[in-house]
């Protein structure tokens, strides 16, 4: 008998809801692997929540000084990638891993090449 599938939670937006479960059909995760997963699609919904925000009003507001300052929805947007990203890797979800054959080549420039 094949064991029943998690329900993706009802807070996520429809699109991440079936990548969730695509992924939850997909792999073999244990308690901890659901929810890294779940945190990564609520940090990818409040990354395009954040994304909208800022494709409708901009990319800066004026303050009640008359300030040009950066919407806060930029560093929400940036953070959210990074942590949708740390998180797949967690998960090992994307396609790379993390040693050395597999990172692109340095530049035969770098002060670095030769670490």
């Amino acid at each position: 008998m094949k064991e029943k599938l998690p329900a993706p939670p009802k807070d996520l937006a429809p699109e991440t809801r079936t990548w969730w479960s695509e992924i939850v059909n997909e792999y073999v995760l244990e308690s901890s692997h659901l929810r890294l997963l779940t945190m990564a699609c609520r940090a990818w919904d409040r990354g395009e929540a954040a994304r909208l925000v800022v494709r409708k009003h901009g990319l800066t507001f004026r303050d009640d000084h008359g300030v040009i300052r950066p919407r806060p929805e930029i560093v929400i947007e940036r953070n959210s990638a990074i942590l949708f990203a740390r998180l797949l890797r967690e998960l090992r979800l994307t396609n790379t891993q993390p040693d050395d054959d597999e990172r692109i080549p340095r530049n035969e420039a770098s002060p670095r090449r030769g670490r």
